[in-house]
């Protein structure tokens, strides 16, 4: 992409032209797809174009995991096959006996991972990051490891970045978080305080559920670099070329798709709120969650995502099941941050295992005409 590090240039402007440069032989404006497995030496035996094998290194891969650097302000990023592959990296990194702190509303995938991937060692905490004497409790037993995940999965709880990567660094903890859910354009953790920041690139940074990817992004200074650069090249869960030049594509719309997408979970989060068949809406946007005081200090919108439940008795889930089955436009499915909206039982999602209310129901709004969406969970709410 062209070169803009004389030029304070606005993040919207730098994405516009992300994956894009003018080659000096055709003068195509888009960059081309580097799949070629392997590249040639030098006469002398030397790689001096830097690149060997695509699994060590890649032209395309090169380049999205540069602009997510620059977006995130980080120093380094690694790309992989999908985000849980990324997340499985971060995991993999922590020394064996460590303490990893995760919260109590977490992605299942992240404990699950923990509990059955071979190999990874370590004592896993559940804590309340909300409540400071159970923080305080577990920054005591000296995590290596503090995962962070704002707003949260599914309930959206919102966690004080700053306050827990200044506990957790007291004890010499590295501070995760999972940025998938706000992408740097609503929250940049890097900046609160927190050491790496994990996206599943699945979601809202390809935005069109066409791409399964993941990145971690690292701030300068984090010793988890080299760890993560070995990981991923001995493990080879690489993000291929074709889904990089993807993503690429999907960055440059990143910033007007994002507007869309939270102007229209404000306007249905302020219709679910006052359905007498909703009984909570748990949307950071919304001037009575707890989270909302967060919104222009470490956020600047309530995101996309917008969790309610059906019915007073947290323990039945046929009335939300009843409301999913009856949506037309909203589709059913699992995943978040593409074009089209989705939801779905996250608690059935989830298995045996959960711990979400079996009334509830997750959505991922998506950018649809706002006042279709609206009709449409009205008449399945009906």
């Amino acid at each position: 992409m062209p070169d803009f590090s004389n030029w304070q240039i606005h993040v919207d402007s730098l994405l516009a032209h992300a994956g894009c440069g003018a080659d000096t032989e055709t003068g195509d404006l888009v960059n081309p797809i580097h799949i070629s497995t392997t590249f040639e030496r030098d006469s002398d035996g030397s790689y001096g174009k830097d690149y060997m094998y695509s699994r060590l290194g890649n032209p395309t891969r090169h380049e999205l995991e540069q602009i997510l650097t620059n977006l995130e302000g980080g120093d380094s990023c690694f790309t992989f096959a999908s985000g849980m592959a990324a997340a499985c990296a971060i995991l993999q990194s922590v020394e064996a006996g460590s303490t990893v702190l995760l919260p109590h509303d977490v992605f299942h995938g992240i404990p699950k991972a923990i509990l059955n991937t071979p190999g990874l060692s370590v004592d896993t905490r559940f804590v309340d990051y909300r409540d400071h004497r159970d923080l305080d409790d577990a920054i005591a037993r000296k995590p290596r490891l503090v995962w962070v995940e704002t707003p949260s999965n599914p309930m959206l709880r919102v966690t004080d970045v700053r306050m827990v990567a200044e506990k957790a660094h007291s004890v010499g903890a590295r501070v995760v978080v999972d940025g998938t859910w706000t992408t740097p354009l609503i929250q940049r953790p890097l900046e609160l305080g927190a050491d790496v920041v994990f996206h599943s690139i699945t979601k809202y940074l390809s935005g069109h559920a066409d791409v399964l990817g993941g990145a971690v992004i690292c701030r300068a200074g984090s010793e988890l670099g080299q760890r993560l650069e070995q990981i991923q090249q001995l493990g080879g869960s690489v993000l291929d070329p074709f889904s990089c030049w993807l993503t690429m594509r999907s960055l440059r719309t990143l910033p007007v798709r994002l507007k869309r997408h939270c102007d229209n979970a404000d306007a249905i989060a302020g219709v679910l709120v006052k359905h007498p068949r909703v009984s909570v809406v748990h949307f950071p946007g919304l001037p009575d969650h707890s989270g909302n005081s967060f919104i222009g200090s470490q956020m600047s919108r309530g995101g996309a995502m917008i969790s309610f439940q059906v019915g007073e008795l947290e323990s039945d889930p046929a009335p939300a099941m009843k409301v999913a089955a009856a949506t037309r436009l909203i589709r059913r499915a699992t995943s978040l941050g593409s074009t089209e909206s989705l939801i779905e039982h996250r608690a059935s999602m989830e298995g045996s295992v959960t711990m979400t209310p079996q009334n509830l129901l997750r959505l991922s709004v998506g950018l649809e005409d706002p006042e279709d969406l609206i009709a449409d969970l009205l008449q399945a709410l009906s």
